[in-house]
């Protein structure tokens, strides 16, 4: 006796739509957040729930992620997405200043403090001969235990000589280029990109390689107008909103 093979008309009909399909994980979104556990079914539970497929599930999760109304972590699985950090340029904030003056949680993992070459493009952002060298500080910062910044500080050595010494897990550059060395950031530059996470800051972040990010440049200039520092931060793309207020330089 042969068994007829499934209708293909007749099975995508009993899968649901794309915008009820949508409708559904919004669902499952907005419960996991009043509960106040932000973590979603496993994908397995989230298909046979839905009655969806992998392929059609993992499509409408992805649009989430980039909507940032969700986050994938590596062999943890997808979450929901707390509210967004208020990043503004022009206020030049610490990181933990930052986070904590909007009532949140922050805290740094240093991750590596060595010297090394430097790379052509941070070589002439600080004015320095390509291959000269310089140091690299690289840390993972975290918002309410969340990681959501890797950056990487490239350092002028002629700047900050012996900086390495520091317990630099503990010690905020900030304080140290104003307590050791005399040195105040009287200007920044910025420079703003749409991105994905590279292996290192995907690695750091225990997100996957290629997620959407937020990559900002920056630049410190000292009271004497000199390049001294340059870091590149990349952001999960849901955890900021960057803002930028100024007055206007004449009129209309």
């Amino acid at each position: 006796m042969s068994v007829a093979a499934p209708d293909a008309d007749a099975l995508r009909a009993s899968l649901p739509d794309e915008s009820s399909l949508r409708t559904s994980l919004l669902a499952l979104i907005a419960s996991a957040d009043r509960r106040g556990d932000r973590r979603l079914p496993a994908e397995r539970e989230m298909m046979a729930r839905l009655a969806t497929t992998r392929i059609t599930l993992r499509e409408a999760l992805v649009q989430l992620e980039a909507e940032g109304r969700i986050y994938r972590e590596n062999r943890r699985g997808w979450f929901v997405s707390p509210p967004r950090l208020r990043y503004d340029l022009l206020a030049c904030l610490p990181f933990h200043d930052m986070v904590q003056s909007q009532q949140r949680r922050a805290q740094t993992r240093l991750l590596d403090a060595e010297e090394i070459a430097a790379p052509d493009e941070v070589a002439r952002r600080l004015g320095l001969a390509s291959g000269e060298r310089l140091y690299r500080i690289t840390r993972a910062r975290l918002v309410d235990e969340r990681r959501v910044l890797y950056v990487e500080h490239h350092l002028r050595p002629d700047c900050f000589p012996g900086i390495l010494a520091f317990d630099l897990a503990r010690e905020s550059l900030t304080d140290l280029y104003r307590r050791h060395y005399g040195l105040r950031v009287a200007r920044v530059s910025y420079a703003l990109s749409t991105t994905v996470l590279p292996e290192a800051a995907a690695r750091a972040l225990n997100a996957v390689r290629g997620s959407p990010a937020q990559r900002i440049t920056r630049i410190n200039h000292d009271q004497n107008g000199r390049a001294v520092d340059c870091d590149e931060e990349y952001w999960r793309h849901d955890a900021i909103d960057l803002t930028l207020t100024a007055a206007p330089q004449g009129g209309g």
